[in-house]
């Protein structure tokens, strides 16, 4: 799920940096104190450049040999690179009970090391001692639990630093987004709400309300959402595309389509927005317009399945069988292995009366994805049109015991057992059969004209 956090940082460098860099350079004085070197050091941290903050530190040893802050900045460094070792060894020999940047990272390498119930007893004691601020503490210390996916002992933290302050929106963040990650959504949506009540224009939250809705298929709650979103910030391109896809999964093409296509007016890949849009055309029967979308589309990526899939599906309702033919081949040689277009090459296969290669198309699907039903109907339908009864009836079983509802189903397996002479089992169908359609009795007799119907049904 695609998750959007707000969380201001500075990334220019200040004019401390700027002095800093400039005596590297060699045009400027050398000397710093702890502090400016705690600030240089944590700056390129910040920023990923690791090997930066290093050669800081080096420095910092020169100027000040010994001096804790900045082993302690040392075992920082160790810990970022994975040494966990060299860290822990570090951390060990600093005497600074009292400081709390070491008490993180003490707790930090005993997570990494998989000593949970140091680090646990670590982070108890830590705000066992504490009296003030207990929230912000508690963060910090569910960051590094978070960090190695111990989201229910980051919920033990972030709770107690809720308990002493149920206002702080970075925490209630960070709470909301572990539930998300336990799949208790509806303990994330709960708190997710009590952030729009402490902020109601905390769009990033109202973002994540809507993809856990539409994680649970609530696409509905979810439009509801996103529209917050939208509201607060129109130019939310993101948001936009989901709205769409909320819209398109409800069927709502129309507004789905709307959608799409102010997405691609500002979307950073044409080619997606052209598939999107070539899909809910699709979906709405308008197969010329969809084909012309999906062309765009191949002209921007020539080898996509999906576009191919797309016009070949588009050609196969307007009955173009040979043209739908071409397209699914080519997708099928970039995805040897994608069940959907066997099924689609079945299907051209049988507009052509192909019906040979259409069922090694169709059973090759079946090997890939064995539990399709329509797919296990379609090739027990060929064996009957081979009166091959025994076989049919095998792969209509299978596919009735996948979904029993499946249109014509007990007709067929009617027809079935009676061409096999199993009465019984003819009668159970054809009677369910008959309770569903009031044709059933004259369809079968056109299949089985020698059948006792008076004896069949009931």
């Amino acid at each position: 799920m695609t998750r959007k956090l707000s969380i201001p940082l500075d990334d220019e460098p200040n004019e401390l940096v700027k002095r800093y860099e400039q005596f590297l350079e060699g045009r400027g004085p050398g000397y710093f104190d702890v502090e400016e070197l705690e600030t240089i050091v944590d700056f390129y941290l910040h920023k990923g450049k690791t090997k930066e903050s290093s050669t800081a530190l080096e420095l910092g040893f020169r100027l000040h040999p010994g001096n804790n802050s900045l082993l302690i900045k040392r075992a920082k460094i160790y810990l970022i690179a994975d040494e966990v070792e060299k860290a822990t060894r570090l951390l060990e020999s600093v005497n600074d009970t009292g400081n709390y940047e070491l008490i993180l990272l003490k707790v930090e390498a005993f997570v990494k090391s998989t000593k949970l119930t140091k680090a646990l007893s670590l982070s108890q004691e830590l705000l066992d001692n504490e009296s003030d601020d207990i929230d912000n503490i508690s963060l910090d210390l569910a960051y590094i639990f978070i960090s190695r996916l111990h989201f229910e002992f980051a919920l033990i933290f972030l709770k107690e630093g809720d308990a002493f302050n149920n206002k702080n929106i970075d925490l209630l963040f960070e709470l909301a987004f572990c539930h998300e990650q336990m799949l208790e959504f509806s303990k994330a949506i709960e708190t997710y709400n009590r952030i729009i009540n402490i902020d109601a224009y905390a769009s990033e939250a109202w973002f994540n309300l809507g993809q856990i809705y539409f994680s649970m298929q609530d696409f509905q709650n979810a439009i509801d959402a996103y529209d917050f979103v939208l509201t607060i910030n129109p130019d939310d391109v993101l948001t936009s595309l989901q709205k769409a896809h909320a819209h398109f999964q409800l069927s709502q093409y129309d507004e789905a389509l709307e959608a799409y296509n102010e997405y691609d007016k500002v979307a950073f890949d044409p080619f997606q927005s052209n598939l999107f849009i070539g899909e809910c055309y699709e979906k709405m029967e308008r197969f010329d317009e969809a084909i012309l979308y999906y062309e765009k589309s191949l002209r921007l990526k020539p080898d996509n399945y999906d576009a191919l899939t797309g016009i070949g599906i588009c050609l196969l309702e307007k009955e173009m069988y040979v043209e739908s033919l071409n397209y699914i081949r080519q997708a099928l040689l970039l995805q040897a292995d994608a069940a959907d277009a066997w099924v689609y090459l079945a299907e051209g296969l049988t507009g052509i009366d192909d019906l040979d290669n259409a069922l090694n198309a169709y059973l090759k699907s079946i090997s890939l994805e064995p539990d399709q039903p329509d797919t296990l109907m379609a090739i027990a339908n060929i064996y009957m049109d081979r009166n091959e009864h025994k076989t049919a009836l095998e792969y209509y079983s299978s596919a009735y015991s996948l979904d029993n509802t499946l249109e014509y189903i007990d007709f067929l397996m009617a027809v079935a057992f009676y061409k096999l002479g199993d009465l019984a089992s003819a009668k159970f169908h054809i009677n369910k059969a008959f309770a569903l359609s009031n044709d059933a009795k004259s369809l079968f007799l056109e299949l089985c004209s020698d059948a006792d119907m008076e004896a069949l049904i009931d």
